[in-house]
């Protein structure tokens, strides 16, 4: 197969040069000889970063879910697509084979269609980690509906700023879902949100909790009995390479969401070879991402690069703490899983319980570890590292964001050399810079700037929903002719890249530019720290100083906090130099964190900044309680 299963490092940088010097007949290659096309494009690529404009694979016509089942049908049928593992351990686990997942998505399709949804419909889907979720985002691209899916823990207010910004016809929901111990009453809040959406004309529910639920007569229908009565063939609609998939929310720095547009070919094509590559599939492997399909993980690396690629995806309903700290690793040895992908949050979370749990289960079956979401910092990558793969499964450190539809720097294993924190090398057709303030590309190793892509890949979002001018100015505008990350990052000796953290937390303090993950890092280097979070905050001398906010192990650890805070400073002094050291330490309880495990760094800013009366919207938090918590203690 053409440079599609990438296998050492020399073959790396073989393919890696000719995706960088000739990367239309790199792509036309790839996408050729792997996809299933119903007409081949007129031009691989047109692109414009001044308008901004990009497509790949112009004029083609394709299906994508015939390419993420139909196509597997003869030669892995009867394999199982999707094992669902519902949150009860004593629940049985859902093996969906590739025939069943054709059958289930068709009559999904069809029930669409029934309830009057046509291509170009954007269609909300509001659902837990149950296989409805994967069914009815793949139904959607059968027929061309363009999905957007919101995760279902954001509040009724954040779900229906999405459903208006995109005009939704349709919201998919189910009456509730369990999480860990509680219920939510997720149909409760999409009656809410819907309140003040008036573009919804039909929602569909399926059951999973079964308690008694308010239905709205004329506008709510219970999914299963229109499911029975749906045909299981429904032609998949032809779609352009360029018409859009699906849409996906992500919270801006500033006001209101973002919804990222995906489209169809290039994004198909660029989430199947990094899904085979970044991980390393091989045919019989169970894979499992442990993110939720609300978020772009999901979209990319639970339903559409593994199905792309006829692998058997593992979905996850529950939580790593329930029914105790062992449920990831029961549920590891329980299906043989041998690739695992999951976020530094949830590592160090596990981490804190210590090694006994991790004893009483096999995880002889793991090949490869993956992390994704924010930089891992190298106390959670060394424990991740030996408690978990045992020093014999390389941990892929991927990153990238819903803005670039799939991974971007991330070793490859067995083939890249790993190094902690650091997300090493570019994947293939991926073409990075650092920039410095004045836009100038800081060439050579051992820099450090604004990480910028210079090149466009498959899968980058093509626009804004509604709203083309704030792409442009969002991503287009810092630096000519590049895609701006908003991160920043340095390139060591080597050329292997350590993403420092978003630029707006990089702090100035007496002129040092100081990025806060490296001084995070240190401080969680302290046995009796958790997790910390780094803001800046004016300074009368400095111009900024250094806030810390720090949540212990124990949190009612009786230790002495001046001592605590000087053995932090020193630590911070050892590693980094006494420039960095914290003027303000806070103990708290916990960081206030969205629901994909990001702290919200802009409301740390606000209160140490003492702009506590305008913290903007934080309707997007996981533990809105910290928020008070942590105001209440503030220095």
């Amino acid at each position: 197969m053409s440079n599609y299963h990438i296998k050492h490092l020399e073959e790396y940088y073989q393919v890696y040069r000719k995706s960088i010097r000739e990367p239309e007949s790199f792509w036309e290659e790839i996408a050729e000889e792997h996809f299933l096309w119903r007409k081949k494009w007129d031009s691989v690529l047109d692109w414009d970063f001044s308008k901004p404009e990009i497509s790949w694979f112009k004029g083609a016509k394709l299906n994508i879910t015939e390419n993420c089942i139909d196509r597997h049908l003869t030669t892995r049928g009867d394999k199982t697509a999707i094992l669902f593992e519902p949150n009860h351990p004593d629940e049985v686990a859902e093996h969906i084979s590739y025939n069943e997942l054709y059958k289930r998505v068709n009559k999904f399709a069809n029930v669409l269609k029934e309830q009057g949804i046509k291509k170009g419909d954007r269609v909300c889907i509001y659902v837990p980690m149950i296989p409805e979720l994967a069914i009815s985002v793949l139904a959607c691209a059968r027929i061309g509906a363009i999905h957007s899916v919101v995760f279902a823990g954001f509040s009724a207010t954040a779900l229906a700023t999405r459903i208006n910004d995109s005009d939704c016809k349709m919201v998919i929901t189910s009456d509730g879902s369990f999480r860990g111990s509680k219920t939510i009453d997720l149909k409760g809040i999409v009656d809410e949100a819907l309140e003040s959406c008036s573009c919804v004309e039909t929602v569909l529910v399926a059951k999973r909790i079964n308690t008694e639920i308010y239905m709205k007569a004329g506008r709510d229908k219970w999914l299963a009995p229109l499911l029975e009565k749906a045909s299981d063939v429904c032609a998949p609609e032809i779609m352009n390479a360029e018409d859009p998939l699906f849409i996906l929310y992500t919270s801006g720095s500033t006001g209101m969401p973002k919804g990222m547009v995906h489209t169809t070919a290039g994004y198909m094509v660029y989430t199947a070879y990094t899904f085979k590559n970044a991980f390393q599939y091989k045919e019989n492997d169970v894979y499992w991402c442990t993110a939720d399909i609300g978020w772009i993980t999901g979209h990319s690396y639970i339903v559409y690069g593994p199905l792309a690629n006829g692998a058997t995806t593992v979905m996850f309903e529950g939580v790593p703490s329930y029914p105790d700290y062992g449920r990831f690793w029961d549920i590891v040895q329980k299906h043989k899983v041998n690739q695992f992908y999951t976020a530094p949050t949830a590592i160090r979370a596990l981490a804190k319980q210590g090694t006994d749990v991790i004893e009483h289960y096999d995880l002889s079956s793991l090949k490869v570890l993956g992390s994704v979401g924010e930089p891992i910092n190298e106390e959670a990558w060394h424990w991740y590292n030996e408690n978990i793969g045992k020093k014999k499964s390389p941990i892929i450190d991927s990153w990238w964001q819903t803005e670039t539809g799939g991974i971007m720097i991330s070793p490859i294993p067995y083939v890249t050399p790993t190094k902690p924190t650091y997300a090493t090398l570019p994947f293939i057709g991926i073409q990075p810079a650092l920039m410095d303030e004045n836009g100038n590309e800081l060439k050579g190793n051992q820099v450090e700037g604004r990480l910028c892509i210079k090149f466009p890949w498959p899968s980058i979002a093509r626009t804004i929903w509604g709203n083309h001018q704030r792409y442009k100015e969002t991503y287009f505008s810092a630096f000519d002719n590049k895609y701006f990350t908003g991160d920043g990052a340095l390139r060591d000796e080597v050329g292997y890249y350590r993403i420092t953290g978003r630029v707006d937390d990089v702090i100035i303090v007496s002129g040092h530019n100081l990025g806060t993950a490296p001084i995070e890092d240190a401080i969680n280097e302290h046995p009796a720290v958790a997790e910390s979070a780094i803001v800046g905050f004016p300074h009368d001398i400095k111009g900024s100083a250094l806030y810390g906010y720090i949540t212990l192990k124990d949190t009612g650890e009786t230790r002495n906090h001046d001592n605590l805070r000087t053995e932090i400073n020193q630590l911070i002094t050892d590693r980094i130099g006494p420039i960095a050291k914290l003027d303000k330490m806070q103990f708290t309880n916990g960081l206030p964190k969205t629901r994909s495990g990001k702290i919200m760094r802009r409301i740390l800013r606000k209160i140490a900044s003492n702009e506590t009366d305008s913290l903007g919207d934080t309707s997007t938090l996981l533990n809105q309680e910290v928020v008070q918590d942590i105001i209440d203690n503030a220095l």
